[in-house]
């Protein structure tokens, strides 16, 4: 997100697993098409978009989900004129601005697909999107998007995916789930189990009734990954990111010695400690966060790595504390 000398790689180890960045953007469409702009409130969409817009509605679930609605949006709006602007032209723009989750006015399956291709090439955003077609699920699936999401409801007209990221999206990283949320303004879906289960098979989520609630029906991408670990993943990236661009940006000179390195290490430690405080991390049966580092001495480096100036004996690793989404017991009965 921006230009940084740091680079943090992070791969997913299985099978045993080891930003504002909760801000949701809507993509709209107009004739005169509108500008990146960020909003606090419905009043404030309702200026730019009157209240029969496909973006004011969408605003609308975002920001109806009580006190777990996101305190900022941002809303863009491409061109539909006669010099209209292409989605993959609006796209190319605002991954330089400041969000996470995206969410779309269309549900238009060739759409959603262009949307996707461009989220997953950046690798550092989600897209959730909703349809009412079991087919175009069928042909989305297909493509095994990761970072993209599907909910599937018979009316999308409320926006079920932005009511969603408005629940879930700007809780801390790491304390939650994304199954089992109740959506305000949403209807559960009225199915049986072997539709659900038709549903998830196709890589989509839905909202139906559990025990008398209403909730979400599961927490996964159309790849079949968690939502919260790809969450988890990119937070702890970009935190390390930040955090020792920071360290670099604040000193006179961080050294190319064992101290400089220390400080290098120090501030990775700190983050994911971070990390485990908010539940990203699990913990062992001390209590203590399953996570460590390690970095090279300086005369474990590459000399060549000294001339230019470039560290890369960084090392870390976590286990995910993940989250239960379905239990099994055994009992008996004693006479």
């Amino acid at each position: 997100m921006g230009k940084s000398d740091v680079t943090v790689i992070i791969d997913i180890q299985r099978p045993t697993p080891k930003l504002g960045f909760g801000k949701p953007l809507i993509l709209g469409a107009s004739t005169a098409g509108h500008a990146y702009k960020t909003y606090s409130d419905l009043a404030g969409v309702a200026v730019d978009y009157i209240s029969s817009t496909e973006e004011y509605k969408a605003a609308t679930a975002l920001f109806g989900q009580g006190d777990d609605s996101p305190r900022e949006i941002a809303i863009v709006a491409r061109k539909t004129s006669e010099t209209a602007e292409t989605i993959e032209d609006v796209l190319e723009a605002i991954f330089l601005k400041d969000w996470y989750f995206l969410v779309s006015v269309t549900t238009d399956a060739d759409d959603i697909m262009t949307i996707a291709e461009a989220v997953e090439q950046d690798n550092s955003r989600q897209y959730f999107f909703r349809t009412s077609s079991k087919t175009d699920l069928a042909t989305i699936l297909a493509e095994g998007y990761t970072r993209t999401t599907g909910i599937y409801h018979t009316d999308t007209t409320k926006y079920p995916e932005a009511a969603w990221v408005g629940r879930t999206g700007s809780a801390d990283v790491g304390s939650v789930t994304w199954k089992f949320k109740n959506l305000t303004g949403i209807q559960p879906l009225d199915i049986d189990a072997t539709e659900l289960a038709a549903i998830h098979a196709l890589g989509a989520n839905t909202y139906v009734t559990k025990a008398g609630d209403n909730v979400t029906s599961e927490g996964k991408t159309m790849s079949g990954e968690y939502i919260d670990i790809i969450h988890a993943k990119d937070y702890v990236k970009y935190s390390i990111e930040y955090a020792v661009q920071k360290l670099l940006n604040g000193a006179d000179k961080i050294s190319y010695d064992d101290t400089g390195i220390a400080q290098l290490e120090a501030a990775v430690k700190t983050v994911l400690q971070r990390a485990f405080n908010q539940g990203i991390i699990a913990k062992d049966e001390d209590g203590l966060g399953l996570y460590g580092t390690q970095f090279k001495t300086r005369a474990e480096t590459d000399p060549a790595d000294r001339a230019d100036r470039d560290y890369t004996g960084g090392t870390f690793w976590f286990d995910l504390a993940g989250a239960i989404h379905q239990t099994t017991f055994r009992g008996e009965i004693r006479v």
